[in-house]
Protein backbone atom coordinates (compact mmCIF):
# COMPACT_ATOMS: atom_id res chain seq x y z
CA UNK A 1 0.00 0.00 0.00
CA UNK A 2 1.32 3.41 -0.97
CA UNK A 3 -0.34 6.48 0.58
CA UNK A 4 -0.09 9.81 -1.24
CA UNK A 5 -0.87 13.21 0.22
CA UNK A 6 -3.22 15.44 -1.76
CA UNK A 7 -3.67 19.20 -2.03
CA UNK A 8 -6.22 18.99 0.81
CA UNK A 9 -4.66 18.33 4.20
CA UNK A 10 -5.71 14.91 5.58
CA UNK A 11 -7.25 13.62 2.31
CA UNK A 12 -5.18 10.65 1.09
CA UNK A 13 -4.98 8.79 -2.22
CA UNK A 14 -4.19 5.13 -1.66
CA UNK A 15 -2.47 2.96 -4.24
CA UNK A 16 -2.88 -0.71 -3.38
CA UNK A 17 -0.35 -3.38 -4.28
CA UNK A 18 -1.90 -5.57 -6.97
CA UNK A 19 -0.62 -9.04 -7.82
CA UNK A 20 -1.64 -10.29 -11.25
CA UNK A 21 -1.22 -13.54 -13.10
CA UNK A 22 -3.05 -15.51 -15.79
CA UNK A 23 -6.03 -16.04 -13.45
CA UNK A 24 -6.61 -12.34 -12.74
CA UNK A 25 -5.52 -10.27 -9.75
CA UNK A 26 -5.39 -10.15 -5.98
CA UNK A 27 -5.15 -7.05 -3.81
CA UNK A 28 -5.47 -6.26 -0.14
CA UNK A 29 -7.93 -3.37 0.03
CA UNK A 30 -7.57 -2.62 3.72
CA UNK A 31 -5.06 -3.54 6.39
CA UNK A 32 -5.38 -1.84 9.77
CA UNK A 33 -1.67 -2.21 10.59
CA UNK A 34 -0.63 -0.64 7.25
CA UNK A 35 -3.22 2.11 7.71
CA UNK A 36 -1.87 2.94 11.18
CA UNK A 37 1.72 2.91 9.86
CA UNK A 38 0.58 5.56 7.36
CA UNK A 39 -1.08 7.75 10.00
CA UNK A 40 -4.66 6.63 9.34
CA UNK A 41 -6.13 5.71 12.72
CA UNK A 42 -9.77 4.99 11.93
CA UNK A 43 -12.07 2.22 13.06
CA UNK A 44 -14.40 1.46 10.17
CA UNK A 45 -17.75 0.08 11.29
CA UNK A 46 -20.00 0.04 8.22
CA UNK A 47 -19.56 -0.75 4.52
CA UNK A 48 -21.75 0.80 1.80
CA UNK A 49 -22.17 -0.17 -1.86
CA UNK A 50 -23.88 1.80 -4.62
CA UNK A 51 -24.63 1.05 -8.27
CA UNK A 52 -25.23 3.87 -10.73
CA UNK A 53 -26.68 2.45 -13.93
CA UNK A 54 -26.06 5.44 -16.20
CA UNK A 55 -23.03 7.63 -16.87
CA UNK A 56 -23.58 11.13 -15.48
CA UNK A 57 -25.16 10.09 -12.19
CA UNK A 58 -23.97 12.57 -9.55
CA UNK A 59 -24.22 11.73 -5.86
CA UNK A 60 -23.32 14.49 -3.41
CA UNK A 61 -21.90 16.61 -2.07
CA UNK A 62 -22.58 14.82 1.23
CA UNK A 63 -21.39 15.00 4.83
CA UNK A 64 -22.69 14.39 8.34
CA UNK A 65 -22.45 16.96 11.12
CA UNK A 66 -20.39 16.22 14.22
CA UNK A 67 -20.77 14.30 16.48
CA UNK A 68 -21.93 11.83 13.80
CA UNK A 69 -19.41 12.90 11.14
CA UNK A 70 -17.95 10.14 8.98
CA UNK A 71 -14.53 9.35 7.57
CA UNK A 72 -14.90 7.43 4.30
CA UNK A 73 -12.56 5.06 2.48
CA UNK A 74 -13.88 5.00 -1.10
CA UNK A 75 -13.12 2.62 -3.98
CA UNK A 76 -14.69 1.61 -7.29
CA UNK A 77 -15.24 -2.07 -8.06
CA UNK A 78 -16.90 -1.64 -11.48
CA UNK A 79 -16.76 1.27 -13.90
CA UNK A 80 -15.27 4.68 -13.12
CA UNK A 81 -16.12 7.88 -11.26
CA UNK A 82 -14.90 11.43 -10.89
CA UNK A 83 -14.65 11.74 -7.11
CA UNK A 84 -14.67 15.20 -5.50
CA UNK A 85 -13.73 16.28 -1.98
CA UNK A 86 -14.41 19.78 -0.57
CA UNK A 87 -12.79 21.15 2.60
CA UNK A 88 -15.57 22.44 4.89
CA UNK A 89 -13.50 22.94 8.05
CA UNK A 90 -13.94 26.52 9.28
CA UNK A 91 -10.56 28.22 9.68
CA UNK A 92 -8.77 25.80 7.35
CA UNK A 93 -6.33 27.40 4.91
CA UNK A 94 -8.07 25.34 2.20
CA UNK A 95 -11.68 25.98 3.33
CA UNK A 96 -13.94 25.84 0.27
CA UNK A 97 -11.21 24.33 -1.91
CA UNK A 98 -11.91 21.12 -3.79
CA UNK A 99 -9.94 18.40 -5.49
CA UNK A 100 -11.10 15.76 -7.96
CA UNK A 101 -9.80 12.25 -8.56
CA UNK A 102 -10.51 9.51 -11.09
CA UNK A 103 -11.27 6.28 -9.25
CA UNK A 104 -11.95 3.21 -11.34
CA UNK A 105 -12.05 -0.55 -11.29
CA UNK A 106 -9.07 -0.43 -13.64
CA UNK A 107 -6.78 1.84 -11.56
CA UNK A 108 -7.88 0.30 -8.23
CA UNK A 109 -7.16 3.53 -6.34
CA UNK A 110 -8.87 4.37 -3.07
CA UNK A 111 -9.59 7.75 -1.52
CA UNK A 112 -9.62 8.53 2.20
CA UNK A 113 -12.10 11.33 2.93
CA UNK A 114 -11.78 12.45 6.57
CA UNK A 115 -14.42 14.14 8.69
CA UNK A 116 -14.71 17.82 7.83
CA UNK A 117 -14.86 17.26 4.09
CA UNK A 118 -17.91 17.07 1.82
CA UNK A 119 -17.80 14.23 -0.68
CA UNK A 120 -19.49 13.52 -3.99
CA UNK A 121 -18.92 11.69 -7.23
CA UNK A 122 -20.12 11.56 -10.80
CA UNK A 123 -20.12 8.35 -12.81
CA UNK A 124 -18.06 8.48 -16.00
CA UNK A 125 -19.30 5.20 -17.47
CA UNK A 126 -22.50 3.15 -17.07
CA UNK A 127 -22.87 0.51 -14.38
CA UNK A 128 -20.37 2.01 -11.96
CA UNK A 129 -20.20 0.47 -8.51
CA UNK A 130 -18.76 2.35 -5.55
CA UNK A 131 -17.96 0.76 -2.20
CA UNK A 132 -16.87 2.62 0.87
CA UNK A 133 -16.16 2.07 4.52
CA UNK A 134 -17.24 4.60 7.16
CA UNK A 135 -16.21 5.08 10.77
CA UNK A 136 -19.66 6.22 12.02
CA UNK A 137 -23.14 4.93 11.32
CA UNK A 138 -25.51 6.84 9.06
CA UNK A 139 -27.52 9.40 11.03
CA UNK A 140 -30.45 10.99 9.16
CA UNK A 141 -30.60 13.84 11.72
CA UNK A 142 -26.97 14.79 10.97
CA UNK A 143 -27.11 14.23 7.19
CA UNK A 144 -26.28 17.38 5.20
CA UNK A 145 -25.14 18.41 1.75
CA UNK A 146 -23.83 21.19 -0.45
CA UNK A 147 -25.05 22.05 -3.95
CA UNK A 148 -23.06 20.18 -6.57
CA UNK A 149 -23.05 23.28 -8.78
CA UNK A 150 -22.23 25.94 -6.16
CA UNK A 151 -20.67 28.72 -8.29
CA UNK A 152 -18.38 29.74 -5.42
CA UNK A 153 -16.79 26.27 -5.51
CA UNK A 154 -16.56 26.06 -9.30
CA UNK A 155 -16.20 22.30 -9.42
CA UNK A 156 -15.32 21.08 -12.91
CA UNK A 157 -17.69 18.09 -13.10
CA UNK A 158 -17.58 15.82 -16.18
CA UNK A 159 -21.20 16.79 -17.00
CA UNK A 160 -23.26 19.97 -16.87
CA UNK A 161 -26.57 18.07 -16.72
CA UNK A 162 -26.14 15.33 -14.12
CA UNK A 163 -28.71 12.77 -13.07
CA UNK A 164 -29.53 13.73 -9.47
CA UNK A 165 -31.74 12.47 -6.67
CA UNK A 166 -34.41 14.89 -5.46
CA UNK A 167 -32.43 15.35 -2.25
CA UNK A 168 -29.15 16.13 -4.04
CA UNK A 169 -30.90 18.67 -6.26
CA UNK A 170 -31.96 20.73 -3.21
CA UNK A 171 -28.75 21.17 -1.22
CA UNK A 172 -27.75 24.75 -0.29
CA UNK A 173 -24.57 26.44 -1.47
CA UNK A 174 -21.60 26.26 0.90
CA UNK A 175 -22.17 29.82 2.19
CA UNK A 176 -25.67 28.79 3.39
CA UNK A 177 -24.87 25.24 4.53
CA UNK A 178 -24.92 24.15 8.16
CA UNK A 179 -21.35 23.29 9.11
CA UNK A 180 -19.86 22.54 12.52
CA UNK A 181 -16.32 21.49 11.64
CA UNK A 182 -13.37 23.57 12.85
CA UNK A 183 -9.84 23.23 11.49
CA UNK A 184 -7.46 22.08 14.23
CA UNK A 185 -4.19 22.43 12.35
Amino acid sequence: MRVLNTQLNAVKLIICTVSTDSRGFFMETYNEKEAHTNGMHYKFIQDNHSLSVEAGVLRGLHYQLAPKAQTKLVRVTAGAIYDVVVDIRKGSPTFGHWQGFILSAANKRQLLVPQGFAHGFCTIVPNSEVQYKVDALYSPEHDRGIAWNDPALGIDWPTSAPILSDKDGKHPVLADAEINFVYEG
